[in-house]
């Protein structure tokens, strides 16, 4: 960009000395150290109302505008940088003879830096503020200046910030002037703003409509991006450059304590992120969530433990009473599927204590977001792969907008952000015979899928995902692939699988992924070998018959699907895995088939009304 500038700018000067410098500004964080900064370089400064009276306090000598243009501010101050002598000693070209002896005739001495913020029309707005004061909060002077010095940055300087005063500063004190490189950058940040502003009152304008007349046109959405960081690569190596960017003026949604996060290590963060949060805000309860690849491989909130969770878990007693609630569930919500979560990016609801952090120093894990950690927690995680574990927090109470916006092969999409939470009144139009739902598990099943990609449908038991099926076209395949997780989960508590005889010096992980292919049993020859190798002695066959016996004792677990179940084949798959409570959101022509089949397996079916797509 910056030769583009050059070139558009002819033979700008790369250093320009600031002689005169305009101030008008709303936001007054900083501009009295700054102007003072600019007066002991014999800065001449001009200024209006409220920014002159300031300046005026703290001791420095001020010119008002009106003084300089011989005009007085009028119409309840709409006007007063509006003239000639304001925008001349802007726009005039140095050294052009022309404009210079046209700016001598009339009186226009050059005007060097411009140090403006507009008036606050969204924080109007968004303070309920009557529709004729957001009227008066739209600025004109401000982005009429703000244009005419970004214009002409060949030789003048616009600051639109407080967090640009540094680094303006600081070029003056080394160079003497500003230089060319910083007065583009701070003109492309200038118009970024000027576009933004018109583009939010744009909108409310457009919001303020309320004739349905065909011939009135739909506003124009201009959506003004900053750039945050720059990223390794996009999904893919040949994905590159790639970078976040965050809307301007606004924060993103967490800050990068340790590590350099990945394009998909973001959009796991942003969805597990949020599903916490939900989990935490509609039980009341500790939560966590292990993603991979834009969906859960578990989530969970803190319930106790049992004996037997303990033994497949891997959990000494001593050790499960030391775990806090957002230790309790973050353990919970990696043992859902162990083989999936392996490399994960999780999430917690609550601030990482050092249990939690000594708990994940042993997972293999990318990284985690949370609310906030505690010192120890963080000196532990910092540690954790060699330095590189990704560490982000949280940006408190951070607003998302409404809408969202996403732009795939050149189309952009946009769609009311879905911000239903689901809670307990979902879970009260029960339809079956049965009235008692698990209300917790059902509600932790139904946020879980609302961050999984559809097809999708989710079980849970003891308020944790011990299933989750994503991606699926047809919804009993989805039931399936989901369902061979629960039953792997179950089976991990198998009395032979408990009772493995592995060699001393196993990896914790290498016995997860042996327990899970003991329980599948279908091995290559050459993997057989290698499998064995593992224990004191070769283990027992578990077989078809004894899977099937041990899952009759599965009973009690959670069921939701993000869409109608077509047809009652899912509840019959379902039936197999010890599914007694259902939430899906019904509206399907064979609701009545999957009632009854519900009914007929004694199975509490809840019709939530929500459909929960999510692509």
């Amino acid at each position: 960009m910056a030769h583009i500038l050059s070139a558009v700018s002819g033979s700008a000067p790369d250093i320009v000395p600031v002689t005169r410098a305009l101030i008008s500004v709303s936001d007054k964080t900083g501009i009295v150290e700054f102007a003072t900064f600019l007066a002991s370089q014999n800065v001449h400064l001009l200024s209006t109302g409220g920014t002159a009276h300031q300046l005026r306090q703290a001791g420095l000598t001020v010119t008002d505008v009106a003084e300089y243009t011989g005009a007085v501010e009028c119409l309840d101050g709409r006007v007063k940088t509006l003239h000639p002598k304001v925008h001349g000693g802007l726009l005039g070209v140095r050294g052009n003879p022309q404009h210079e002896r046209e700016m001598q005739d009339n009186g226009i001495q050059n005007i060097d830096m411009t140090i403006l913020n507009l008036y606050p029309f969204e924080q109007t707005v968004n303070s309920g503020a009557p529709m004729a004061q957001c009227i008066e909060n739209i600025d004109i002077g401000g982005p009429s200046m703000l244009r005419s010095t970004a214009k002409n940055h060949a030789f003048t300087t616009i600051v639109t910030s407080p967090d640009q005063y540094a680094k303006v500063q600081a070029c003056m004190q080394q160079h003497g002037g500003t230089r060319l490189a910083l007065r583009q950058a701070l003109a492309a940040q200038a118009f970024a703003l000027s576009a933004a502003y018109d583009s939010a009152i744009a909108t409310w304008f457009s919001e303020q409509l309320t004739d349905n007349d065909a011939n009135v046109p739909e506003p124009v959405v201009a959506r003004i991006y900053q750039p945050a960081f720059p990223l390794k690569y996009g999904c893919n190596p040949q994905q590159s450059p790639a970078k976040i960017l965050s809307r301007l003026g606004s924060k993103l949604p967490f800050d990068v304590k340790n590590g350099t996060p990945g394009y998909i290590n973001l959009l796991d963060a942003a969805n597990a992120w949020q599903l916490v949060l939900e989990l935490q805000q509609a039980t009341g309860l500790a939560a966590a969530a292990s993603f991979k690849h834009v969906s859960p491989a578990g989530a969970a909130v803190a319930v106790p433990l049992n004996d037997l969770e303990m033994q497949a878990y891997e959990v000494q007693p001593e050790d499960a009473a030391a775990l806090t609630p957002v230790a309790l569930a973050y353990l919970r919500a990696r043992n859902a599927d162990p083989m999936c979560s392996f490399g994960d990016f999780c999430a917690v609801s609550e601030q990482v204590d050092e249990a939690t952090a000594r708990y994940l120093k042993k997972e293999v894990s990318d990284g985690i977001v949370a609310p906030s950690y505690t010192p120890q927690a963080l000196e532990i995680l910092k540690a954790k792969k060699g330095g590189k574990f990704i560490i982000l927090e949280a940006t408190p109470d951070y607003q998302p907008g409404d809408f969202e916006y996403r732009e795939v092969y050149g189309m952009t999409f946009s769609q009311k952000r879905n911000d239903v939470i689901i809670g307990k009144q979902h879970m009260e139009n029960v339809v079956t015979a049965q009235k008692e739902m698990n209300v917790r598990d059902a509600i932790v099943a139904s946020i879980c899928i609302k961050y999984t990609q559809s097809n999708s449908v989710g079980f849970a038991k003891d308020g944790m995902m011990v299933g989750v099926g994503a991606g699926q076209q047809s919804r009993v395949d989805c039931v399936k692939l989901a369902g061979r997780k629960v039953a792997t989960w179950y089976l991990r508590q198998h009395p032979k699988v408990l009772a493995l005889p592995f060699r001393a010096g196993v990896k914790r992980q290498d016995r997860v992924n042996a327990r899970v292919r003991y329980i599948e049993g279908d091995f290559t020859a050459e993997e057989k070998t290698r499998w064995e190798a593992m224990f004191t002695e070769v283990p027992q066959v578990l077989t078809d018959a004894e899977k099937d016996a041990f899952l009759k004792g599965s009973t009690g677990i959670s069921l939701s699907s993000d869409a109608f179940f077509p047809f009652r084949d899912s509840i019959d798959h379902a039936s197999k895995l010890g599914v007694s409570f259902v939430a899906q959101p019904g509206g399907s022509v064979q609701d009545d088939q999957v009632t009854e089949a519900c009914n007929e397996y004694g199975m509490a079916m809840a019709f939530t009304g929500v459909r929960l797509f999510h692509h």
